[in-house]
């Protein structure tokens, strides 16, 4: 079997790592609290940084002043080219489906690949719609039931914790924001970057509407902010590793590495997990809001994990096109010997 490399090799992540970390505007440290501006220092105009800018101003424009229907054809158009250069990632979505969708054959599963491609490059361009948006072009692409609606306003207004339970769609930071904008804003969880400019330009777009970020390896603040009885972005739906993790049944993988944190953070006094996701409708983005998971939490760890991925699964398959299946969410096995993406070194 051909082998393929997904990243980059360790001395160029550790040169690249350390090139940025010098000037990191990246707090290090457990419960170091929320991210409520962006940070920007004199050391960010370094000439080495001005590709970058450069980067995120034409993309700036490109979202800005594309008419939407362009955008989502330029999207898919490199997609479906970013599938075709990247083998290793290619052969990720490719196992994803295999393990995810044992009921489809090689034709179905091969439709669904091309259609995954094609929405994650529509990702790149929605990402820049949250971020740099006004609220009045945003509102024209909205999407909701208004009862929905008017019932998660009114638990918003009842003063109790809200976990926002989602997951890694293509549209998920837009979820963010139009939650924010029909409901309530809210902390959002996230992965910091060591790129100072990067890292400034998505505090910056996340943070349009919203009250804050925490760092996902953070849960102190996470704790801190649902007593505070603020709403928290939370999707438990990626592979941190055995060490956060239970096994649990995820789409046809009996045994998936599934972080239990929904259960930990849930106990909270009064927390409300309630499920929240953006679905891409023809040029609508479709905002749901379900209600509250009832009886949630128990004192079952592994129970509500797995009704925490039954809930998830079923919002996905509304859309399995639209989810991120390039990362490799069956990576950790409960024999660590056993290999599930055995293409890849």
């Amino acid at each position: 079997m051909a082998k393929f490399s997904l990243h980059k090799s360790f001395t160029e992540q550790l040169k690249e790592h350390q090139q940025n970390k010098r000037i990191s505007t990246v707090k290090s440290g457990w419960g170091k609290g929320f991210v409520d501006k962006p940070i920007f220092i004199k050391k960010m105009l370094l000439p080495h940084f001005w590709a970058s800018w450069c980067l995120i101003f034409l993309f700036y424009c490109l979202v800005t002043f594309l008419p939407y229907r362009v955008q989502m054809f330029i999207g898919k158009k490199i997609g479906r080219l970013l599938g075709s250069i990247s083998p290793a990632r290619k052969y990720v979505l490719k196992r994803n489906l295999e393990l995810a969708f044992p009921e489809l054959n090689e034709t179905e599963r091969r439709k669904l690949s091309i259609a995954i491609q094609q929405n994650s490059g529509q990702a790149v361009f929605e990402t820049g719609i949250a971020w740099f948006w006004p609220d009045w072009r945003l509102k024209r692409h909205i999407k909701y039931e208004k009862k929905q609606i008017d019932e998660a306003i009114a638990l918003a207004k009842a003063g109790k914790p809200i976990l926002v339970l989602s997951c890694h769609f293509v549209t998920l930071e837009l979820m963010a924001r139009i939650y924010a904008m029909l409901i309530t804003p809210g902390i959002g969880v996230y992965r910091p970057s060591d790129h100072p400019v990067w890292e400034y330009t998505q505090v910056k777009g996340r943070l349009r509407k919203n009250l804050a970020l925490v760092d996902r390896k953070d849960p102190k603040s996470m704790i801190k902010a649902l007593m505070r009885k603020l709403p928290i972005w939370y999707a438990p739906d990626q592979d941190y590793g055995r060490k956060v993790s239970i096994f649990v049944p995820f789409f046809g993988v009996k045994d998936v590495a599934t972080v239990f944190a929904t259960h930990t953070l849930a106990k909270i006094k009064d927390t409300l997990v309630q499920p929240a996701w953006t679905i891409r409708e023809g040029s609508k983005y479709h905002l749901y809001v379900d209600k509250p998971l009832d009886n949630f939490p128990t004192e079952d760890q592994v129970a509500d994990t797995i009704r925490v991925n039954q809930t998830l699964e079923k919002i996905i398959r509304m859309a399995p096109e639209q989810y991120l299946w390039l990362h490799r969410r069956f990576k950790t096995a409960p024999d660590p010997k056993d290999n599930r993406y055995p293409g890849l070194d």
